[in-house]
């Protein structure tokens, strides 16, 4: 069986919003909403696993978030158990998030993550600016 997401990118891309380097208020509230609710109790988390931004929700190359996958301690995340019992991941990409490590600096939870990049939304830097017209042009599914 092979999975219908690619296990996580080496690194985190230049704009996660797990990324401790990236500016915040890059991507819209609601997104960053999504991240807290990975640090509930496993039982109260979404079923669904955190895509990388970088690609249309339902691209071919479309892979796990690998801020997501460093940051969150994969035997709590319901997302990733039932991705395999459902099969839309094969073991070797639920072993990729088990075991990622992420090279950059995250943030320790989803909610540092949330509270750093919404309390930038209402003001973007000019590095923010940039981030967020690169990710418009490369998400089709952003326009």
């Amino acid at each position: 069986m092979a999975s219908s997401i690619r296990p996580p990118a080496p690194r985190p891309c230049e704009s996660c919003p797990y990324r401790r380097d990236v500016p915040a208020g890059i991507w819209a509230s609601q997104e960053y909403d999504k991240l807290r609710r990975y640090d509930a109790d496993t039982t109260d988390q979404p079923p669904h696993m955190f895509q990388c931004h970088q690609n249309d929700a339902d691209s071919d190359s479309r892979r796990v978030c690998a801020g997501w996958a460093g940051c969150h301690d994969s035997d709590r995340l319901l997302a990733l158990h039932l991705a395999v019992v459902q099969g839309r991941v094969d073991i070797d990409t639920y072993r990729a998030v088990a075991d990622y490590r992420s090279p950059v600096a995250l943030f320790a939870s989803g909610s540092e993550a949330a509270d750093h990049g919404q309390a930038g939304i209402d003001t973007p830097t000019d590095g923010a600016r940039h981030l967020i017209n690169k990710s418009s042009h490369t998400r089709q599914d952003l326009r």
